[in-house]
């Protein structure tokens, strides 16, 4: 229950204005590969699914019950065999599949360089257990602003992207995000509201104060279909296998809700 407590964190349909700021040095290179402030989904981790396909949400007590005839490994949970090892110690191996665990990858919402590109990137799944083989996301270097790539139950939208060189060096780059979750229908596997994204950046060129709106109101598919909602971090995430060196600094970060 750790897991639910103490992240800021924001349920379905709920409205938020997030502030943060990044200092991007002018040394950074352009084909830096790195995510530097997204939003997390919380899965209910109580959600699971049994061999013949049945979605059940368990109470934290019913699940912990699993316990005495299961195993998990990597949210598929296995029949629990009692085996003995050869100093004579018993253990539990995993046996056949008996059911899996809701969990969930692709995040929300994300700010972060590839392609020598700085983009924005929205993320939505319908669906109450998800499927983990489906990886529909859009690809700043080939996908156009606002132009969405769905499948049956994700939708994933390149929200703004521009050129790295643009993106302002050697000065604070303060992001002021409005987001109206999406909602969504649980067993239902659909999403009831599409939600908004609202993003305007500042910084200073020279003696010079600029603010654009880079996103401006947008109904977009935002969120996914978990009752416990989102929260939001930043740091350096490298993407993939990307070995370019990487250094920013990140400050400023407050959350308000509407």
């Amino acid at each position: 229950m750790v897991y639910d407590r103490g992240k800021g964190q924001c349920g379905q349909g709920s409205k938020w204005t997030y502030t943060f700021s990044v200092y991007i040095p002018a040394g950074l290179p352009a084909d830096v590969n790195t995510i530097f402030a997204q939003w997390h989904g919380m899965p209910s981790r109580t959600l699971v699914q049994d061999p013949s396909g049945r979605v059940l949400l368990l109470t934290p007590e019913q699940f912990v019950g699993l316990s005495d005839s299961m195993v998990f490994a990597k949210d598929q949970g296995h029949e629990k065999i009692k085996a003995v090892n050869s100093n004579g110690k018993e253990y539990f191996k995993a046996g056949k599949k008996m059911a899996g665990r809701s969990s969930r990858e692709d995040t929300p919402l994300a700010f972060g360089f590839s392609n020598n590109m700085f983009y924005i990137k929205a993320n939505s799944d319908s669906k109450w257990m998800t499927d983990k083989t489906d990886r529909t996301l859009a690809n700043p270097a080939k996908d156009a602003i606002m132009v969405p790539v769905s499948s049956a139950y994700k939708t994933s939208t390149i929200a703004y992207k521009s050129s790295f060189n643009s993106f302002p060096k050697d000065t604070w780059v303060t992001f002021t995000v409005a987001i109206d979750w999406s909602v969504y229908e649980g067993s239902s596997n659909k999403m009831k509201q599409p939600g908004k994204l609202d993003v305007v950046m500042q910084y200073h060129n020279g003696k010079k104060k600029v603010s654009n709106r880079i996103v401006n109101d947008q109904t977009i598919a935002i969120g996914r279909n978990d009752d416990s909602g989102y929260y939001f971090k930043f740091g350096i995430y490298r993407v993939g296998s990307s070995t370019v060196p990487v250094v920013y600094n990140l400050a400023g970060y407050r959350q308000e809700q509407r």
